[in-house]
């Protein structure tokens, strides 16, 4: 059995911009002040440059924190990886089942019942309706919405609907995880049983892709930073776990003499 991976060769992602108001896009992109490259197409379509030239590998054991600024392309790159954009050049070959956490409430029919919606996901999920009804009892379980999983999503509360959303996007057995941003969902209590739930999830990814403002977690949960600037890798370093605190010399209860 191959090992897990993600190999990419020079993909570049770009989305041209076709509308009528063509120069006032234009303009408003130009004027940003972070985002993709602005280039243009063989039509002479104006286009932005979302990931420009990106080369790298993700193998078993990598555990990848993407970083940079909004408008950067760590999603652009997310989205990619989990196949919602394809590369306009380059090759990119990935190895593994993928989960893809970047929008946990995204797909859920508001008009379906909790149970529906647990079929529906698992269906564009690729499950086979046996595989779905035996992960049915523990997402409910998980949940803990009880009687609420028999009327229509439109009746939850948001609080109610994430909760249901993440039950059924973390059920999934994957070998490569992608995520944008660390979930935290649901009040204190399922909070908690939910960052329990996403360790579990983490741990057992033979790779793990996440996007993040937060250099604290990036240093906790990742072995290896790619920082991106206008759609464009910057750099690519290991991150060095921290060396534990020697032992002290003197002990607590003791004082250096003044």
């Amino acid at each position: 059995m191959s090992s897990s991976s993600i190999v990419a060769r020079n993909i570049s992602v770009e989305f041209p911009i076709y509308e009528n108001s063509h120069r006032s896009l234009k303009k408003a992109v130009l004027n940003l002040t972070t985002g993709g490259r602005i280039g243009q197409d063989a039509g002479r379509h104006a286009i932005v440059k979302a990931l420009d030239d990106l080369s790298f590998s993700f193998t078993e054991g990598d555990r990848v924190g993407l970083v940079g600024h909004n408008g950067s392309g760590k999603t652009t790159l997310l989205r990619t990886l989990s196949g919602v954009y394809a590369p306009v050049r380059g090759e990119l070959r990935v190895n593994g089942k993928i989960a893809s956490l970047l929008d946990v409430s995204m797909g859920l029919d508001p008009d379906a019942t909790g149970f529906e919606n647990i079929y529906l996901r698992g269906i564009l999920d690729g499950l086979k309706p046996a595989r779905i009804r035996s992960k049915i009892d523990e997402i409910a379980d998980f949940s803990q919405l009880g009687d609420y999983l028999n009327l229509p999503v439109r009746t939850y509360s948001s609080g109610m609907m994430l909760r249901l959303a993440f039950a059924i996007s973390t059920s999934v057995e994957a070998d490569i995880l992608i995520m944008d941003e660390w979930l935290s969902v649901g009040d204190a209590e399922f909070s908690i049983k939910a960052a329990e739930r996403l360790e579990s999830l983490v741990g057992k990814a033979s790779v793990l892709v996440v996007a993040s403002h937060d250099p604290k977690l990036v240093a906790r949960v990742c072995n290896r930073k790619i920082s991106m600037e206008h759609g464009k890798m910057i750099s690519d370093e290991p991150i060095v776990a921290p060396e534990p605190d020697p032992e002290p010399l003197v002990s607590h209860s003791a004082q250096l003499p003044h």
